[in-house]
């Protein structure tokens, strides 16, 4: 513990320095001056070679106005339908902006000096964000440098009269605070409470357990044991956390006892968590994951779509969840393994028992049900047919078009695609938790499992099991907030124009990235708040660029969506950082870096058939129906060829 600090402060002496030095140069640059007169903001940085955004006071009168850079010039008559122009491209050399007033045939003339961003500045937010993530494996932190980093550029080159230094102090009001006041961002930080809360009931009265051990009566064979527990990884689908302490914790004794390693009970419990909750409808990843999403939509110009109708979309294309899932069934159907975990496979069975240190832990612990409550299946089951069958009902309330349902060109399932994609999906989604919440309360206190008090502090612990992720997620709103006013997408696009970048091959560099980073960082969520705003927009912007037709750039989109998923699901995988890898670990009691070891394998040999026989394919034009079925043939020919039985 005390080197790992040593080597923890000796990493900030490096660093710190690093970020130091930024700021100085940040505050050494010239700054210079905005406008001549209040009736006119920059509502952007000026950069060269992009286009000028100049806000308008509401209270001006004017009859036209022409901006002009060198020989650029862009004229807007009264009345704007909003108080923003979109001028000229600024000029690369030039040095100022003339703005030209007309009101009642009388010209005003005047002369501005922007403050010139250089381009590559844009980037610099998420990059230092990806750079102290990978350095601290710590996410928070470096969300917020990256932030930081973000407001400074912001001050900097749209309001220089400003205190640069004072950033420290605006990233908290004049950028944090507006970026959770989005009514939709709020939508997601109290769902995913709600979510925390029902999951923390339904565990502590008992419910949970008793669905568990339900389902685990069928397991009587090291083969059975391990099916019972890939069956319940895919029906404790709602959130990653509970589905690996639940299954974890319930199937150990049981795979203890039937001699299955706790290497391959690791792997069962890690490989069904976050896959299993990233795409499922209903889940606590599902309001962070269409938060994400809307902020890349949110940039992008011509698309007309709700997040969770591009969420649904997208599960086409999300290759790596389901191919993970079908390769470990054919695993365990087969009795075959490879790699390392044949050796731990064959290890525990010849041995007389399975035993090794139970591991503790206080998320483990806080889930345990009461010590007086029955394990009655029904606890769990009915909150969770609340949660899902509210939120379908819901959608379809919210979303019901007369003329969607009565349109004769279209099939049943694209009238129901088209409701889902017109619905409310915040509204939906907090109804059906507010309704799971209250059931699962109801449940408790009538039944006498646990007193009205005992209820609701379990209800404020699931909550607190969301804070984390509530605070990644408000920071990345954030810094997705600055990414958008720094023009991030703009810059990225302009280099893959440059590079003259086939847009075919985004999906592909989008799932190596997220998984790169997924790895360094151990988490998944902060990678899709990091990719998701800076990658959608660009790549829409690349394709409008090259011409694509819109329904080959919406396949597009749709599938750079789900590799962001996808990617920081196989990221997580791999990480020895990763949350849900750790906590696969020690609910299992497997030994962590065996856990890794030999997880690793499995998940890189998944990775590479979604990649090169599902993501780039697809991205090609070839139908997912034809897709899916080659990479299941795949996984067969892999595990009959490489696998070897392990009892």
């Amino acid at each position: 513990m005390i080197s790992n600090k040593i080597v923890i402060f000796a990493t900030m002496f490096r660093i710190v320095p690093l970020f130091c030095s930024l700021l100085i140069f940040f505050c050494s640059i010239s700054t210079g001056t905005i406008a001549a007169d209040l009736d006119y903001t920059l509502a952007a940085p000026v950069v060269a070679n992009r286009t000028i955004e100049l806000k308008i006071d509401p209270s001006l009168e004017f009859d036209s106005i022409t901006l002009q850079s060198g020989t650029n010039s862009v004229t807007v008559y009264s009345p704007l339908e909003e108080n923003l122009i979109n001028g000229p491209i600024f000029q690369k050399g030039s040095e100022t902006v003339s703005i030209k007033t007309y009101t009642d045939g009388v010209a005003r003339l005047e002369e501005v000096k922007p403050n010139v961003m250089p381009a590559w500045l844009s980037i610099l937010p998420p990059l230092l964000a990806i750079l102290f993530a990978i350095v601290f494996k710590e996410v928070i932190s470096s969300l917020f440098i990256g932030i930081l980093s973000g407001v400074f550029l912001h001050i900097h080159y749209m309001f220089p009269e400003k205190n640069l230094l004072s950033g420290f102090f605006l990233s908290i009001t004049d950028y944090l605070i507006p970026s959770i006041a989005d009514p939709d961002h709020i939508s997601v930080i109290v769902f995913s409470l709600l979510i925390g809360g029902t999951v923390a009931v339904i565990s502590r009265n008992g419910g949970m357990v008793g669905m568990v051990k339900h389902i685990s009566r069928y397991a009587k064979t090291p083969r059975s044991a391990q099916m019972v527990s890939w069956v319940l990884g895919i029906v404790i689908f709602f959130d990653d956390y509970a589905n690996t302490l639940v299954v974890g914790n319930t199937m150990r004794p049981v795979t203890d006892k039937l001699k299955v390693s706790r290497e391959k009970l690791a792997y069962i419990v890690d490989a069904t968590a976050a896959p299993v909750a990233s795409v499922a409808f209903v889940t606590t990843w599902i309001g962070a994951q269409l938060g994400y999403i809307q902020d890349g939509i949110d940039t992008i110009d011509g698309l007309n779509a709700s997040p969770y109708g591009v969420f649904i979309e997208s599960l086409k294309y999300a290759f790596y969840p389901f191919f993970t899932l079908f390769f470990m069934w054919l695993l365990i159907r087969s009795k075959k393994d490879f790699g390392p975990m044949l050796k731990a496979e064959r290890k525990s069975r010849k041995a007389d028992h399975v035993s090794q240190k139970i591991i503790h832990n206080e998320e483990i612990q806080a889930l345990d049900p009461d010590e007086h409550a029955p394990k009655r299946a029904f606890n769990a089951v009915i909150p969770i047919l609340v949660l899902i069958l509210g939120t379908m009902a819901s959608l379809w309330i919210t979303g019901f078009s007369e003329s969607i349902w009565s349109d004769p060109e279209k099939g049943f399932w694209s009238k129901v695609s088209g409701i889902i994609g017109n619905a409310d999906s915040y509204k939906s989604l907090l109804w059906s938790s507010t309704a799971a919440l209250s059931v699962s309360i109801l449940l408790s206190v009538s039944q006498r499992i646990l007193k009205l008090h005992d209820t609701m502090t379990t209800v404020m612990k699931g909550f607190g099991f969301m804070l984390n992720a509530i605070i990644i997620l408000c920071l990345a709103w954030t810094l997705s907030l600055l990414t958008d006013h720094l023009e991030t997408a703009q810059f990225i696009t302009s280099i893959l124009h440059t590079l003259d970048a086939n847009p075919l091959w985004f999906p592909a560099i989008t799932f190596i990235l997220a998984a790169l980073v997924s790895f360094s960082t151990g988490s998944s969520w902060s990678t899709m708040a990091i990719l998701y705003p800076m990658l959608l927009p660009a790549m829409w912007l690349v394709c409008m660029e090259q011409g694509f037709e819109h329904q080959l750039t919406l396949n597009l989109f749709f599938n750079v969506v789900s590799c962001v998923l996808a990617g920081s699901v196989l990221g997580d995988h791999c990480s020895p950082i990763s949350d849900t890898t750790i906590l696969s670990s020690l609910s299992t009691s497997c030994n962590h870096l065996s856990h890794v070891r030999t997880q690793m394998p499995y998940a890189l040999t998944v990775g590479g058939i979604s990649l090169f026989l599902g993501t780039i394919p697809a991205a090609f034009g070839i139908s997912t129906w034809f897709l899916y079925p080659l990479g299941f043939f795949a996984i067969y020919l892999i595990i009959r060829i490489f696998g070897r039985l392990s009892e």
